[in-house]
């Protein structure tokens, strides 16, 4: 079966980037012109993806919104002769099918997962975090539907992160079977150094069989009495096979202040009505820093 649906979990609250989020989704801060969560969605949807699932939470009106007609709004635009803007406002709502389940209680990204079993069936699906901002040729999670393709077992990203970094993340140890494709043995959430099995981090983007469901069930709380995601993928891991993919990406977690401004620079500098102008900006400024550095 192929992989045509997507769960995209947005129940956080964004707390890390109060106070603009206190009345916004963080997913709805935008990239120059478009809001982070447009840019999950467009991944997904130039993988082949055909059907959106949010995990919501009472907050976060807005990106149904943003993924919704705007009659008001087209006609606006349809009067002033404001054709190419017109096009982009239409192409939204039409990118995929899309789906809105609301997360009752803040339990998790486990949690979030299994909230969206009714929605999913009994199929493969995809998930992607929508703080991890990913560009890359074919997209990341067509990355990873390449090897479920192949193998038809759950496919977890990856990406090697410094040694003194493993305590943030989810860590995995498995075996290489081909290039840039691990089998995988153990997984850990947020290990210390000392106990990681290797630096290979879970990078915001899976495939997973529907076992998943089963296994999150089956998961005990963890800190916080949250269920964890990558608890519940080892015990699966008891049950049948788990790959990981090495992404080959440009990878920017725009849920943190410093990735997101480095996402800002990026995506306006990709831009060629702005690339010109931006980095004549950006030199000034670099050589003003510099200058004043200099005088200090």
């Amino acid at each position: 079966m192929t992989v045509r649906k997507a769960v995209i979990p947005v129940a956080g609250l964004g707390t890390r980037f109060l106070p603009a989020t206190k009345a916004q989704p963080k997913e709805m801060l935008p990239l120059v012109d478009k809001p982070v969560i447009q840019y999950i969605v467009e991944e997904a949807v130039a993988a082949g993806i055909k059907q959106i699932i949010f995990v919501t939470g009472r907050h976060k009106r807005a990106i149904e919104d943003h993924f919704d007609r705007n009659l008001e709004l087209e006609r606006n635009l349809e009067e002033k002769g404001k054709e190419e803007l017109l096009k982009i406002v239409r192409e939204i709502p039409d990118m995929a099918d899309f789906i809105y389940i609301r997360q009752k209680e803040p339990l998790g990204l486990g949690h979030a997962i299994l909230t969206a079993e009714p929605a999913v069936g009994n199929e493969p699906f995809a998930v992607l975090l929508g703080d991890d901002v990913m560009v890359s040729e074919p997209p990341a999670i067509r990355q990873l539907i390449e090897v479920y393709n192949r193998f038809r077992c759950s496919v977890i990203g990856l990406q090697r992160v410094p040694e003194e970094e493993v305590e943030k993340y989810g860590i995995v140890g498995g075996k290489e079977v081909d290039e840039e494709v691990l089998k995988l043995d153990e997984l850990v959430e947020k290990p210390r150094r000392e106990e990681a099995p290797s630096n290979l981090a879970i990078a915001g983007r899976y495939v997973l069989t529907p076992g998943i469901f089963d296994a999150l069930r089956k998961t005990p709380p963890g800190r916080g009495g949250e269920i964890q995601l990558t608890d519940a993928i080892q015990l699966l891991n008891s049950r049948e096979a788990i790959y990981g993919r090495i992404l080959k990406v440009s990878r920017y977690d725009t849920g943190d202040k410093l990735g997101f401004l480095q996402a800002t620079v990026d995506f306006a500098l990709m831009r060629e009505d702005l690339r010109e102008p931006f980095l004549k900006f950006l030199k000034k400024r670099v050589k003003k820093e510099m200058k004043d550095g200099g005088d200090g």
